[in-house]
Formats: C-alpha cells, structure tokens, sequence
C-alpha cells in the first residue's frame, strides 16, 4: 500500500532548515525491495494555502512515462473525490504482473535466441571506451555525482531538423542521435561510437496507462567510417535504430553478461554516453490540474544530481523548439566543456539541415570565434630564430666571441671553444675526403667524453647527418640501427666495434686513424651546398609499439630549439650545463646545443658516474653545475640542500609529481618539458613554480 506522512510546518521558525531536511532524509532512505514498500509520500503543510505533496518511488516500480500516467490520474481522483464522486477511472485490462508473465515467456525459446545473437554480433568487438577529451582524469571508480546544463536549439534550426528529417524518411530521434554521434565521433577521433540509448518499451496499447518500469536501454553501435556524408549517417543511423528496437526485449544487463566486455568500477559497461528522446506522456508537475489548487513543482538542487555515464543528453519537442538537457560526470567535465560540447552539437546540426550532402567529418565544429582561438591564436608562436644558419655555425659564432673559454670539461681534463673547434674542423675535412656531404648519414658509437662532441661536431660542419649508437644498447639494436640508417661511415674505437662485426660501413677508430687527419686543415669547413633544411641527426625512436624507426631531424629545428632555450632557460657563458641523456637520445641534442651555441661549459662524465643518487650527485657538485635535464625519478633522489649552484632544471620522459615542484620549484627555475622524437626534441615547455 501508499504510507503517506504528514508534517505541519506552519508558523515554525526552522521552516525552511525542517523542509531541506525531510527531503534530503526521503530522497537518502534506502528502500526494501523483498518487503517494501517501494513507494512513500509526504504530505508538508508550510502555510494554510501551501503544501508540499513529496512522492518518492524506487526505479524499479516506476519509469519516465509513469510519472505522466501519475500525474493524469492523480488529477482525476482528485477532481472526483473532491466533489464527492466515485474514481472515474476505468479498471486497467492488464496488471504489471501480467506484463512481466507476458514477457518472461516472450522472450524465452527461439525469440531469446534470435535477440541473443543479434546483440552478440552486433556488439562484439566494439570499442570499451569512448575516448572523449576530459577535464580530469577518469577515477578508479566512477563517481556518480553530476550536474546538468540546458539544451535549447532553436525555431529555425528545429525546423531545419524536421525538413532534413522528412527527406530522409527519419524520425527527429534518429536525425538528433546522427548529430549526436557525429559530435561524439569528432571530438573521440572514434569512428566506431557506441551510444546508450532509452526505449519506453510501450509497445502493446494494452500496457500504456500502467504505472511500471518498461524502459530498456538499448546500446546502438553507430558506424561512422568510410568518411559518410550527411545523408548516409541518416541512413545508417536508421538502419541501426530500427534494428535495435526490434530487438529490444532482452534486458540490458543481459546484453552486457552475453558480450561479456572488460568490466571495470572506472566506467558504464558497453557504452559512457547516453541519448535520450523525451516523447512520453509529459510528467509529474508539467500539466498536473488540480481544481481549487495552483500546482508547482519544486526545484531540485543541483547537488542532488546523478551522472549515471558520462554525458546524458535529454531531448524533447516543445513550443516548436527542440530543449532539454545535459546530464554529465562533474568527476571529469567542468561546466565550461560541456557547454562547448553543446555548441558543436547545435553547429553540427545546423550544417546537416543546410546542406546533407557533405561528409560529416567535415561539417564545421568549432564557431568561428573558437576556431580562430584554436588555429590562429594558440597557434601564433611565431618567434625570431636564426633560419638561415646551420646549428655547427651557431657553435662557431661562439668561437668567435669567446675562443679561450672552457667549452668542454671531462673530469680533470678541459677543451677550449678554440680547441674544440680545431679538432673537430680537422677530421670534418677528412671526412669530406671520405664523400660525407648533405643527407649522408655517419654513424657514432663512443663513449661519453670530448672525442663524443668532437665526431659529433665534425659530422655536422662536413655536412653529413650524425646516427648516435649507444655502446651500451644491446648488440642486436645496434646492428639494427646501423642497418637500417645505412650510413657511409662509422666511427667508433676498436673495443667497442665487436657488435659491427661483418658490416660492409667503413669503420674509422678515431684512436688509432687519427694521424690521417692530423694535418688537415683547422679552419671551418665552407658551407657549400648544405642548407638548414638537411638533416642534422638521425634519431630512432624506442620501439615501444613496433620496430624503432629513425627520424631525420633538420639543422633549422635545432636553430629553432636553441633560440627557444636562450629565450627561456638564459643560459650564457657563465653556465656550466651536464650532459645526462643517452646520445641516443634526443635530450642528449637538447644538451649539447643548449652549452655549446650559447657559450657554455659542457660537463661530461663516464655513464657509471650518472647514476641517480650519491653518484649524480658527486658530478653535479664537483663540477658546480648550473642546468641540467633529468627525469623526473633521478631528480627526486638528490638534495635541494646541498646544490647551491644549481640554477637551472628541466625535467622530462615521465610525468612530474606536484611533491618535486613543492620541493624544487621555489628556488630554482623548474620547467616541465614534453615533445615527441618526430618534433625537435621538445613542443612544450612550462615553467612551474609551486
């Protein structure tokens, strides 16, 4: 039965405080699904002419639709009892009971197994998660608070959806839901969306005036591949709306137990977004007549919210506008997203309406104003870098300015900016004798030391592209490497030749050759026809999702880097900069460029010295080091405290913890580095200070 309760507020100063409290303690009072009841009210008198009527239901009794057949009814008795009459209500031909028998055996036998395999088929293979961009990141387990956002489109663009609509034979639920899945397929760079979608499930006249829970969620898998225009999503869209529907009987739970995906606390299962046509009767409180009464319903707080996926987006026609809302996970989206999202969807829309003949990747997204924002203004990063050089002659121009200052330190050994520059002219000239020029790659496999800077220094003023091979890769990386870069020479020392055994590349031991360069000339070597836009390096990548692949990075990127680094970093010739990274790692080039075009000591040390902790510590006090690049980890083992000269910190390869910004991030200039191996080095930089 109905236990209806009543409470007098009238005249009562906590009036108010008494009122948030009962509806806060209805809506939190869990029900008993094995005694019930599963439906309560309260009847709250706040004043001789104001009362609160609160009916609480439990889902599982009572759907959308329902609270239309409540509402109807309650509006008759009400009318009737008031004037003394009988209920006017005629008996109800079925009772939920006879629907739920009716079903259970519907759905048994062949009918059960031809909608088992349909969903089975249809739903095998879909993709777990919609990868839409959020705010936050996903929580381990989904939060179910939320909040909601109005939806209108308005009377032009609502009878555009119609027109489009009748051209296409489609109903406006299957023409919103292509626009809908357009959205979603745009911003997830998802061609294969799956949308939950809620059915009345109403479709017997007999079951139309009861009260009961009828709705099922179908989850329609929606195709966009192939680059569809317009019009043929409709066609798909339909196709797939009306195939669902006349599948529609088995459970959703059932559904998900048949395709058996990944389950997981951090998301819905089958589908994260949801889309619903509102075109029930309307609900409680929208329509309800009560004679001698002025109806109202109450506001809901927005705190009592439930994000039960990630976006819920609610429709219905009304007043000739299309309205409703947005339901979305405040655990991921701020308001300002999902507002956003809203205006792709009315973009979108109103491009299909207007012209159904483009592909739908194609329809404009952003409005104009955003578009500019995102393509021309965060894009404006125009900045002034020497173009025209090359990145030895920025080295050069330091050589100039500077000749006797300590360019490289190893240990207790030291070469000057002149030194240095000798060396490496010297056997750049030979190396020109031995062919190397433009986009002719030479291969380096040596230990950290001046002989590393000085091949290095020497393959970029012959004009010839350096391929760094680490001596402490494993042998079959190497040889790979070496393979595939095809490089016309390799230099290299004799102990660390053995895994190039039986290669065809020339091998110069930079050791015991080097009497065939001493008397070539120290001046540099003239340009000729290398330009800054040949190949510097060559840097593979780590192979994680495939074999690495060398990426060819030119001499106008890393200008570019260096110009960035001067802007950002201010390192000068009173800087002393650590080489920490692998040379097979781009970072190292980050390094290198970073000291040698600015005027700055380079600080080598033997790999075994590098390690995080006492080691790296060692190196960095021993040689008062001012800017250095390390991950993160290696980073989070040394002291503030006893790095006094330390100025300068990038931090890169993993992500940063807010603990080492606290710790790090008020003395020093911290900065957060990103960037693919296919970009120079770095695309991001940004400077955190707490």
């Amino acid at each position: 039965g109905f236990h209806l309760l009543e409470h007098d507020l009238a005249g009562r100063a906590d009036a108010e405080a008494e009122l948030r409290r009962l509806l806060a303690q209805d809506g939190d009072a869990p029900f008993d699904l094995e005694r019930g009841p599963l439906i309560r009210g309260r009847l709250i008198r706040l004043a001789p002419d104001d009362h609160l009527l609160l009916v609480t239901m439990h889902h599982i009794v009572s759907d959308g639709w329902s609270l239309g057949v409540l509402t109807r009814e309650l509006g008759a008795l009400y009318d009737a009892f008031r004037r003394g009459q009988a209920s006017p209500l005629s008996p109800l031909p079925v009772q939920y009971a006879d629907y739920a028998a009716w079903q259970r055996r519907w759905v048994e036998g062949r009918v059960l197994q031809e909608q088992a395999d349909y969903w089975t088929r249809t739903l095998t293979g879909a993709p777990e998660l919609l990868e839409l961009p959020t705010d936050r990141p996903r929580p381990a387990h989904v939060d179910r608070a939320g909040a909601r956002l109005p939806v209108v489109l308005d009377e032009e663009l609502t009878a555009g959806l119609k027109a489009l609509s009748r051209r296409h034979g489609t109903t406006l639920y299957m023409t919103l839901l292509a626009g809908w899945a357009t959205v979603l397929s745009r911003l997830s760079g998802q061609d294969d969306v799956v949308v939950g979608s809620p059915m009345a499930g109403r479709g017997r006249q007999e079951i139309e005036g009861l009260i009961g829970f009828f709705v099922n969620t179908l989850a329609l898998r929606l195709d966009l591949s192939g680059s569809p225009t317009a019009g043929e999503l409709l066609r798909r869209v339909k196709e797939r709306a009306l195939e669902a529907q006349h599948h529609q009987d088995i459970p959703f739970e059932q559904v998900v137990d048949l395709v058996a995906p990944v389950r997981t606390l951090a998301h819905h299962p089958l589908f994260q977004v949801t889309f619903a046509w509102q075109n029930t009767p309307r609900g409680a409180g929208e329509g309800l007549q009560l004679p001698g009464l002025q109806p109202d319903r109450i506001g809901m707080d927005a705190s009592d919210v439930n994000a039960s996926v990630d976006l819920w987006l609610g429709l219905l026609e009304w007043g000739g506008r299309i309205v409703g809302a947005v339901t979305y996970s405040t655990a991921l989206y701020e308001r300002e997203t999902v507002e956003r999202h809203v205006g792709y969807l009315r973009r979108v829309l109103g491009e299909m309406a207007a012209d159904d003949g483009r592909p739908v990747e194609r329809l404009p997204l952003l409005p104009d104003a955003e578009r500019a924002r995102v393509v021309e203004t965060w894009n404006g990063t125009r900045a002034d870098y020497p173009a025209a050089s090359c990145i030895h002659e920025l080295f050069e121009r330091q050589v100039q300015r500077a000749p006797g200052a300590t360019a490289v330190v190893f240990g207790e050994d030291q070469l000057t900016y002149a030194e240095l520059n000798a060396r490496a002219n010297r056997l750049a000239h030979h190396l020109r004798a031995l062919g190397v020029r433009p986009e002719v790659r030479v291969a380096i496999c040596l230990e950290r030391g001046p002989e590393m800077v000085i091949a290095l220094l020497a393959v970029l003023k012959a004009g010839g592209a350096y391929v760094p091979l680490d001596p402490a890769y494993p042998a079959d990386r190497l040889q790979y490497m070496l393979a595939d870069s095809a490089p016309a020479v390799l230099l290299t020392h004799d102990s660390l030749a053995e895994p190039f055994a039986g290669t065809d590349v020339p091998v110069v031991d930079l050791r015991t050759a080097s009497a065939a360069w001493a008397d070539q000339p120290e001046t540099d070597p003239a340009r000729d026809a290398l330009s800054p836009a040949h190949a510097a390096y060559v840097i593979y990548t780590s192979g994680s999702t495939g074999r690495p692949k060398g990426v060819l990075v030119p001499h106008r990127g890393l200008c570019n880097v260096a110009a960035a680094q001067q802007r950002a970093f201010g390192v000068g010739p009173d800087d002393r900069v650590l080489q920490f990274a692998s040379l097979s790692f781009d970072a190292a080039a980050f390094e290198l460029v970073m000291a040698l075009a600015s005027g700055a000591a380079l600080c080598l040390a033997p790999r075994e010295e590098l390690l995080p902790g006492p080691g790296l510590l060692g190196v960095l006090r021993r040689h008062a080091v001012t800017t250095v690049t390390l991950p993160p980890s290696a980073l989070a083992v040394l002291p503030v405290e006893e790095l006094p000269a330390l100025r300068n910190i990038t931090v890169a390869g993993e992500a940063l913890p807010a603990e080492l910004v606290g710790r790090w991030g008020v003395r020093h200039r911290l900065w957060n580095l990103y960037g693919p191996t296919e970009a120079t080095i770095w695309s991001t930089a940004a400077e955190c200070a707490d």
